[in-house]
């Protein structure tokens, strides 16, 4: 359903043109923001869509400041305020740390976290210029508790829950709320399509995120991006208006602990 909640507001979102990323910047835009989606892979088949919503693109590599800098900068131009940022762009790491190269963990560290502080670090400059705004970060239930078989990119998830913690006590006074989403294992997002295809079994590779999980394994099924959209949107929303430092995961209960196989 489309509605008018969000229009006037201005959101800037990394990471936006596939998976949870897209999902979010449609979600957005459908609800009246006018959306400025940055990515290192812009992708031909988001044109009409992008086009249809109004929706920016820009070329970003998070890991550059100056990317991350001049897509926030181009929002504000155009628009003349920023409300909403969702540090979405994210990536994968599975391999134990003993495997890690320092470039690997360069890279892994430099998307997942480096990012968000570069996204956070200019777009609290112009919030604070507006009297508030909202931001979500895209984490991970691994950044809620360690997983054996990523370890890097757990470390980098939990760096990234205590950034959210910590600047949303920061920011408070400033009426600038920080939040950030947990979500288990996403269908139809970059990094899950990248490991099915290196999966010499993808099918069992599915039935495995599913299984692991008590909701997914109930309604038999992964979870959605636009399921982790809603969230984001609710947490940007003005019903969320006393919500800051906060961790919502949507992982089925798959952190909850260990459920009976």
């Amino acid at each position: 359903m489309t509605t008018q909640e969000l229009t006037g507001k201005v959101a800037v979102v990394t990471g936006g043109a596939n998976g949870i990323g897209r999902a979010t910047a449609k979600w957005l835009a459908r609800r009246g923001a006018k959306v400025f989606i940055g990515d290192v892979n812009l992708l031909d088949e988001n044109q009409q869509d992008f086009a249809d919503l109004n929706i920016s693109e820009q070329r970003c590599d998070v890991r550059i400041e100056a990317d991350v800098q001049g897509l926030i900068e181009q929002a504000v131009r155009e628009s003349g305020r920023l409300d909403i940022l969702v540090n979405n762009a994210g990536i994968g790491m599975v391999k134990p740390i003993t495997e890690v190269t320092e470039e690997e963990w360069d890279a892994c560290m430099g998307v997942n976290l480096k990012g968000a502080f570069f996204g956070c670090k200019h777009a609290i400059r112009q919030m604070q210029r507006n009297g508030g705004g909202a931001i979500v970060n895209t984490a991970s239930n691994a950044g809620l508790l360690p997983r054996q078989h990523d370890p890097v990119y757990s470390i980098s998830k939990m760096g990234l829950v205590g950034m959210t913690k910590s600047l949303g006590l920061c920011h408070a006074k400033d009426n600038i709320r920080i939040n950030a989403v947990c979500p288990g294992p996403v269908c139809e997002t970059g990094m899950m399509n990248a490991d099915l295809a290196q999966s010499n079994d993808p099918e069992a590779m599915v039935r495995g995120f599913i299984n692991a999980s008590p909701l997914a394994k109930a309604n038999n099924r992964m979870i959605t991006p636009e399921e982790v959209a809603e969230t984001i949107g609710y947490l940007v929303s003005d019903a969320a208006q006393f919500v800051t430092g906060t961790m919502i995961a949507i992982d089925g209960g798959k952190s909850l602990g260990v459920s009976q196989s």
